[in-house]
């Protein structure tokens, strides 16, 4: 007879699920003991279901006796992003619709994001990112907006194991600059990619509430035409898209929860729909739109400092593959 959790479903699945999700977040690999005090199951119970997950190839062991996810798992995981990406894609298509600019999803994938959906720009300069790839959290919209929501333990443990390279000179390079950059983005409830990724290269990006794996929703494109009259049209616009995306991944995991809470970052219009402006009211300094009370002159962030505007606009080209 299967074993069953009280009220709940079969407790064996469960606790293979459990294993897995525990060894995803070790970022790496694991120990029986490690997973043992993480738990709370007796080793040989862990021991007996890993053996299982191993012969069928969605968990492996290392040389050095810790266990790591499988191979098969890529196959489930990128199904699952596929079809991810196309649950999002009527809400990715009314972005552009409504602001003309490129709409991207994102998912966090072990330490990187990874992009799973994409709706081009009608513009011929526009911004284009290829469905599949994977980039750092650290310097794009959608891995910031997704930081925003993991505890600050967890973030230094990620970008410490990825790595932070500075594509620009605006990009960030410290723990410290992404910690004190993902205070603002909490507080006015989205993320700025300002020309991190790429010089020339603008983005606005919210996170997905209620998802069930950590996922953001982004607009790019030219800092020519993405500034801060489009801030305003954006911002409200992508409180709608993440709501709505955030209602699908729900019905479509069979549960109808509350609708998610408002973002604590922007203001909100009667009948709870988002207003016209963001929470805090965006202006351009030299080439960087930035929000008011930001303390350029004080947070060392070199995203904060402007470049020349010919030289930065220049930059971005048609067909550009500038993230977001």
């Amino acid at each position: 007879m299967a074993e069953r959790a009280a009220g709940a479903g079969v407790q064996s699945v469960e606790r293979v699920f459990e294993l897995l999700e525990r060894i995803a977040d070790a970022g790496g690999s694991v120990s029986l003991s490690e997973l043992a005090g993480s738990v709370g199951l007796p080793l040989p119970t862990i021991h007996r279901l890993l053996r299982t997950l191993v012969g069928l190839g969605y968990a492996r062991q290392l040389p050095n006796r810790r266990y790591a996810l499988g191979p098969k798992l890529i196959r489930l995981g990128e199904g699952a992003n596929q079809q991810l990406g196309a649950l999002a894609m009527p809400q990715l298509k009314q972005l552009v619709d409504a602001l003309g600019e490129t709409a991207n999803m994102a998912v966090l994938d072990a330490d990187m994001v990874v992009y799973v959906a994409q709706v081009p720009s009608p513009h011929a300069m526009r911004m284009f990112t290829e469905v599949g790839r994977r980039v750092h959290t650290h310097n794009t919209g959608v891995g910031k907006a997704i930081l925003a929501q993991l505890p600050e333990e967890k973030v230094r443990s990620l970008v410490a194991r990825a790595g932070m390279p500075t594509p620009t000179g605006h990009s960030m390079g410290s723990a410290e600059s992404l910690l004190a950059d993902l205070d603002r983005i909490r507080e006015r409830g989205y993320s700025v990619d300002e020309q991190e990724q790429e010089l020339g290269v603008r983005c606005f990006a919210m996170a997905v509430p209620d998802a069930p794996t950590p996922a953001a929703v982004s607009v790019s494109g030219p800092v020519s035409r993405v500034d801060a009259a489009f801030a305003e049209r954006a911002v409200p616009a992508l409180q709608s898209a993440v709501e709505q995306i955030s209602a699908e991944l729900n019905r479509a995991g069979g549960s109808r929860p509350a609708p998610p809470p408002p973002n604590p970052g922007l203001q909100r219009g009667r009948a709870g729909t988002a207003a016209a402006v963001p929470a805090l009211p965006l202006v351009v300094r030299g080439d960087a739109v930035v929000p008011s009370t930001a303390t350029c002159g004080g947070c060392r962030r070199s995203a904060c400092r402007s470049e020349p505007a010919g030289a930065a606009a220049g930059s971005a080209r048609p067909g550009s593959s500038g993230r977001s």
